[in-house]
């Protein structure tokens, strides 16, 4: 079962395998940023999915103006992955080999393929994390499904609100 993650909580160390070689650590942001944000995708099998991660791709100036680096990953192997990628065309770096306990560990919703005709191993539903330079969780979105995503413009402006005004994590309540 997954735990709840909670806003202000301190970003798992997840070392993932990227596409076209090395390794990335998801929460840990580039040398030129000191934010990152982490979008975890259901795979190269979801048609939404890849219509979102474009978006994103369109819209990685933007995040790079506030500080933003970005990251996708998915359960999705080297050869789903790099499939996917070719379609993708993006520009930011995408991992693969997200396991059911690194999934879990995130508070992310979990499916079963329905047929081997969709992919062939367990993948997780959609979340964005904005990781700010504390390492912190500063903006999370989990969804059970892919039909529910935070807009690219709603995120933009938010991170940029909350960097000009340090503006608290939200949601920390118990």
């Amino acid at each position: 079962m997954s735990k709840k993650v909670k806003g202000g909580s301190q970003f798992p160390s997840i070392e993932l395998p990227k596409l076209g070689g090395g390794r990335i650590n998801l929460g840990a942001p580039e040398k030129k940023t000191n934010w990152k944000m982490v979008v975890v995708y259901r795979g190269g099998h979801c048609p939404m999915c890849t219509r979102y991660l474009k978006k994103i791709g369109d819209a990685k100036p933007d995040f790079a103006k506030l500080g933003v680096d970005i990251v996708a990953t998915s359960a999705d192997n080297e050869s789903q992955a790099l499939e996917h990628f070719m379609q993708l065309k993006v520009n930011y770096p995408v991992t693969y080999g997200l396991t059911v306990d690194m999934m879990r560990e995130l508070g992310l919703y979990i499916s079963r393929p329905l047929s081997i005709g969709e992919t062939n191993h367990f993948y997780s539903e959609p979340g964005v994390f904005i990781v700010n330079d504390r390492n912190e969780i500063q903006i999370l979105d989990i969804s059970n499904g892919p039909f529910a995503r935070p807009e690219i413009d709603v995120l933009l402006s938010g991170i940029d609100f909350i960097r000009n005004e340090n503006y608290p994590v939200r949601g920390t309540f118990d």
